[in-house]
């Protein structure tokens, strides 16, 4: 590592700081988010390979421990491929609601400290504390604050870059991980990025890659001393003068305050074509339930209810209804996905995967209170919202529809997956 660059780990750290000036953009990233969550809940998994995904034949992996990358698996792995690589690791079912709870907080630290907050995913975004340095110390200072809250309020790490661009940042967080702080210095940029592989920049994918070696090119210092007509050359115009700015660590993107999420959905995949319309209802039932409670957690409403129903010759086909008040109640979700899989014609047509989304988002304040279909002055909100809580506290599964109790009694389904595939 460049004496310009400092790797902060827990601990006291030698040596004079890195020089953070003008390094305003900082890229914050949970460490493994959805198996620390799980851990908060199982502590005497620590130190043990744990996956979070989909248990059945079709499942994938959503999140692995660091125990269990080292064996090879990795998010988005089919999870039979990560069980035969890690056959002793723990998998976990994913809890879309515990994680959004937690992302919830998180994001509201990071809104405390600047309203220039990015988010990227549920457990990454950028932050832009030019206007915070005043008020809170440098940059620095601020990403450690940042982790240390963060540890203290979640019981969970994240990993910190801090640089003059979004692009440098998160290329830091990723080279600091796991629980980590790496600072690269403005005058720094290029001496960080030119040892790197070209599969690090943004925008080379597997093909890209394998069109820079042909060319000889395998690090990023490699592909900075080509001409840029060159790259344009052998990638296209856009490409090649995209390539060519980041290798030298321009990036003249701004963080771009959080815009409000457009749709908040779930999807199963089944471990075998089901062609029975009540083990298909059971299952919108269940993604139902799901995208309310996400939707809650959220603090969202939406407008317009879909269903995604792909046939198992992987032909997929989309139902949508916008209703006339917007809805975070999982009965409403449910009975308006029910007519819109009955209205697509399927109900005896096997089915691989289906899916439920909640489109056209507002924060819940600002919606009219809507009641659930036949659901009188009291009843079906404050059940849901007493359901949330017992979640909240117990985990998934503690209280749930008969449907759904009847369905795992009977052994024709699981409960895990969510379905974000």
């Amino acid at each position: 590592m460049s004496r310009k660059q400092q790797l902060h780990r827990p601990g006291p750290q030698p040596g004079p700081p890195a020089d953070d000036t003008g390094c305003a953009i900082l890229h914050v990233d949970m460490d493994a988010f959805f198996v620390s969550v799980e851990l908060l809940e199982r502590p005497e998994l620590r130190g043990r390979p744990v996956i979070v995904g989909g248990a059945g034949a079709r499942g994938v992996v959503s999140a692995a421990s660091y125990e269990a990358r080292e064996y090879g698996v990795h998010s988005a792995m089919p999870m039979t491929r990560a069980r035969r690589l890690c056959p002793h690791a723990v998998v976990l079912p994913v809890s879309h609601g515990k994680y959004s709870r937690v992302s919830a907080s998180v994001f509201e630290l990071f809104r405390s400290i600047t309203p220039l907050v990015e988010p990227l995913s549920l457990d990454e975004a950028f932050l832009d504390v030019s206007g915070a340095v005043r008020r809170l110390g440098r940059p620095a200072e601020i990403a450690r604050s940042v982790r240390e809250q963060v540890r203290a309020q979640q019981g969970i790490t994240c990993s910190v870059g801090v640089a003059s661009t979004k692009f440098v940042a998160k290329l830091a967080s990723t080279r600091c991980k796991p629980d980590g702080l790496l600072v690269v210095p403005a005058d720094g940029a290029v001496e960080f990025l030119h040892p790197l592989p070209v599969a690090s920049l943004w925008g080379v994918g597997e093909r890209t890659e394998q069109a820079l070696a042909r060319l000889g090119l395998r690090t990023v210092g490699q592909l900075a001393q080509v001409p840029v007509v060159t790259l344009q050359r052998e990638l296209g115009n856009a490409l090649g003068a995209h390539l060519h700015e980041l290798a030298w660590g321009r990036d003249p993107r701004d963080v771009v305050a959080h815009t409000p999420d457009k749709s908040i959905g779930a999807e199963e995949t089944f471990e075998t074509d089901v062609d029975d319309p009540e083990v298909i209802r059971r299952e919108l039932l269940r993604l139902a339930e799901r995208v309310g409670e996400r939707l809650r957690a959220g603090g969202h409403a939406g407008r317009t209810v879909s269903v995604k129903l792909r046939m198992a010759n992987f032909k997929t086909i989309t139902r949508a209804r916008t209703l006339a008040e917007p809805t975070d109640l999982a009965r409403v979700i449910y009975i308006t996905a029910c007519e819109l899989y009955e209205g697509a014609g399927l109900e005896r047509v096997r089915l691989r995967l289906v899916g439920v989304r909640v489109e056209n988002l507002l924060p819940a304040g600002e919606a009219p209170r809507q009641l659930a279909l036949d659901e009188p002055e009291s009843g079906w909100r404050e059940a849901e919202r007493a359901m949330d809580q017992v979640a909240h506290r117990f985990g998934r599964g503690a209280v749930r529809p008969a449907a759904l109790v009847r369905r795992a009694a009977d052994g024709d389904g699981r409960d895990g997956g969510d379905g974000r595939r």
